[in-house]
């Protein structure tokens, strides 16, 4: 694979061959998810959509072959909203894909009104969050012996706006805000692939780049225009028609940093991928800055016992 680093405008068309390599992709029926499922296909690897509905999944797929004959697609049911559908979900993708280069933590919801998940999580909490957490601790280990397999768990820049991990109330059971809830589920998102990172530095696997390590990254798509800005809080969504044209990017846009971080042969794990324009909403992927707090390697630490402690799962780094 040849280095792309020196490109102001890294593009799909930069993607390098995946031919032979697996990958997952959570939430790819639609939106960032789609685009990021498409590329990858067209680029040669074997991609399968984990999705909540099948029928979804299935037109999903459909739309991919529709652009990328011949590309080889599956097809997981995947409910992050459930521990049992995710333990469920990893246990069928071990046995179909022995091998798996690329896990893609894309799926999420964005300022949903108050509600719980199966297990009793805060939604935004448990399927942005918790949810990936368990899917990657029981597939890591089958993309451990890989060369060059990587995790990207897609975050956002809302992880800056009222985020905080609130430890006396992670689910939000006394009060409840949604901007500040989806605040802390995407700085969650962002912690778990730094302490996640330094685990598998630590285990031996995620210390180079290209030389069979294991390593994790994160991205964010900017102001993608998608499903998830259904749920915009009232003033913003009246005033969206006049917003969106200028502050968003199609959701091909959005899906470049997910696709750099989970390809370009140059990045590192640790790193943090997004729009390269002001105030990161639009433009080219690049490594980007998060927020001091998301480096805060107490909280991180104390976020994965406490993950562990929620599901149960425990990784093997």
């Amino acid at each position: 694979m040849t280095s792309t680093t020196a490109a102001t405008r890294w593009t799909e068309d930069d993607v390098p061959d995946q031919d032979g390599r697996v990958a997952v992709v959570t939430g790819a029926n639609s939106g960032l998810g789609w685009e990021t499922a498409r590329v990858l296909a067209a680029h040669g690897a074997c991609v399968v959509l984990a999705v909540r509905d099948l029928d979804k999944g299935r037109q999903a797929m459909a739309a991919i072959t529709d652009q990328v004959p011949g590309a080889q697609l599956g097809l997981q049911r995947l409910d992050l909203a459930s521990l049992e559908s995710v333990r469920a979900a990893a246990a069928e993708l071990r046995d179909a894909h022995p091998r798996i280069d690329l896990l893609i933590n894309n799926a999420g919801v964005m300022y949903t009104p108050r509600q719980k998940t199966q297990d009793g999580f805060d939604l935004q909490f448990g399927v942005n969050h918790l949810g990936h957490f368990a899917l990657t601790g029981l597939l890591l280990e089958a993309m451990l012996p890989l060369p060059d397999s990587r995790v990207v768990t897609v975050s956002s820049l809302g992880h800056r706006i009222r985020a905080d991990i609130h430890f006396d109330d992670p689910q939000w059971d006394r009060t409840y805000n949604r901007v500040a809830a989806y605040g802390q589920a995407k700085l969650a998102n962002l912690m778990f692939t730094y302490e996640l990172q330094r685990r598998l530095a630590s285990h031996g696997t995620g210390t180079g780049t290209g030389t069979g390590t294991t390593i994790a990254a994160a991205a964010h798509p900017g102001g993608a225009a998608t499903e998830l800005m259904r749920n915009l809080p009232g003033p913003i969504r009246a005033t969206a028609g006049l917003l969106v044209p200028l502050f968003t990017q199609t959701a091909a846009m959005g899906a470049l940093p997910t696709l750099r971080a989970a390809t370009d042969p140059a990045v590192t794990g640790g790193q943090y991928y997004g729009p390269t324009g002001m105030g990161g909403v639009r433009g080219y992927p690049r490594v980007v800055a998060s927020s001091e707090k998301s480096h805060d390697r107490a909280v991180q630490q104390r976020l994965w016992t406490l993950s562990e402690q929620l599901t149960k799962v425990t990784f093997p780094v």
